[in-house]
């Protein structure tokens, strides 16, 4: 079975909820970035990290802008399930940004990242990275990953939303637009392609916003909820232009 939760936070707490505590050998939980368990590399966390590895279900993230991405970067790259990912620890993997994940018959297309609104502060503690924002080469791989699927994937796994769900849900809460480069790069990728449904994490809120986009926080859903039939859309445009790991 499949999951997806939305920022964890390096929360401790977060794996007492009995949502997670759900989760079984052969399951696979889907992270809508800010993970935050690769952060203060102190000694709860590694002692988180190693929980996380040696669980039978996989805890696959994409990064947010609270995940370490200096050290990610520096673990082993591998395949799994098709796609590339940084092999953390055991059972513990970051799903690279723009790939396509075959996971029970489901394709499943991730792409992490966002822009830190904090950035100034987080630079004088020395916990922001220069990678949380995606460049262009990321884009465009991703961009030519799901061309070559013919823009058609089941479910899309993301840190930011698209630029117009992201804009209507600060307005309903009275805030400030602040969509960047990467939420209209999402916006594209939701005009040009087909696909079941969207999960997105960075807005903290568990709510279904669109008949096709879901912001997830602290609950556990499965990979099917809200159950959707695949959506029409018209003539598909192009967006733009060795071994799995063991279980």
């Amino acid at each position: 079975m499949i999951y997806v939760t939305g920022d964890m936070h390096g929360d401790t707490t977060r794996l007492y909820d009995r949502e997670f505590r759900k989760l079984k050998a052969g399951d696979v939980l889907l992270v809508c970035g800010d993970f935050g368990y690769i952060f203060n590399h102190d000694k709860l966390e590694n002692q988180v990290i190693k929980f996380f590895a040696e669980r039978k279900f996989i805890t696959a993230f994409v990064d947010g802008t609270h995940d370490d991405l200096s050290y990610i970067n520096r673990c082993r790259t591998t395949v799994w399930k098709g796609g590339m990912v940084h092999r953390i620890k055991g059972n513990l993997l970051h799903l690279m940004r723009g790939q396509i994940f075959d996971i029970d018959g489901k394709r499943i297309f991730t792409f992490g990242g966002g822009e830190s609104i904090d950035k100034d502060m987080r630079l004088e503690q020395g916990r922001w990275w220069r990678e949380e924002e995606p460049t262009p080469m990321e884009m465009a791989g991703g961009a030519k990953r799901l061309d070559e699927a013919g823009c058609d994937v089941d479910y899309i796994i993301t840190h930011e939303p698209p630029m117009l769900v992201k804009s209507a849900m600060l307005m309903r809460r009275g805030s400030n637009d602040r969509v960047n480069k990467l939420n209209g790069y999402f916006e594209e990728i939701g005009r040009t392609c087909k696909f079941t449904h969207w999960y997105f994490g960075s807005l903290h809120e568990d709510r279904v916003i669109t008949e096709h986009h879901t912001c997830v926080f602290r609950k556990v859903l499965p990979l099917n909820h809200p159950a959707r039939t695949r959506p029409f859309t018209e003539e598909k445009v192009p967006v733009a232009a060795v071994e799995d790991l063991q279980e």
